[in-house]
């Protein structure tokens, strides 16, 4: 079960993740969903890096590679409507794969969103913990 407060030692410390970058179907426009569009991603994962620090050990930390190969899948996969509920889909799934996170910060950017006037980005961001 995810929850969206809490404290503790693991949520100090913090691998980041910017920019990841792949081209999605995502939004409620027909040319949205037919032409694609570039979504960006910023991941905040916390976690405990003492054991993994003090053992130099990969096992013992969030593979950010496997991380970044995971949210383009997601980016990439099923579409949806809303940035909102890619966020949380991004947010469950990296939680779920991988065990060592307490929490995770999810924002999704859609650069090229369709708005009428000029604007630089729109983004969402989320924050998922396990309970």
């Amino acid at each position: 079960m995810l929850s969206t407060g809490a404290s503790g030692p693991a949520l100090r410390d913090r691998i980041t993740l910017s920019g990841i970058t792949a081209t999605g179907f995502h939004g409620v426009f027909p040319h949205e969903r037919r032409d694609g569009q570039p979504f960006v991603v910023d991941l905040v994962l916390f976690t405990d890096l003492g054991p993994a620090a003090a053992t130099d050990d990969l096992t013992l930390t969030a593979h950010y590679g496997e991380v970044a190969e995971r949210v383009v899948q997601i980016i990439t996969g099923e579409p949806l409507n809303l940035i909102e509920a890619l966020a949380a889909r991004i947010a469950d799934a990296v939680l779920a794969s991988f065990s060592v996170l307490a929490a995770v910060e999810v924002t999704v950017h859609k650069p090229k969103a369709p708005i009428t006037v000029q604007f630089g980005d729109v983004a969402v961001t989320i924050h998922r913990e396990r309970a």
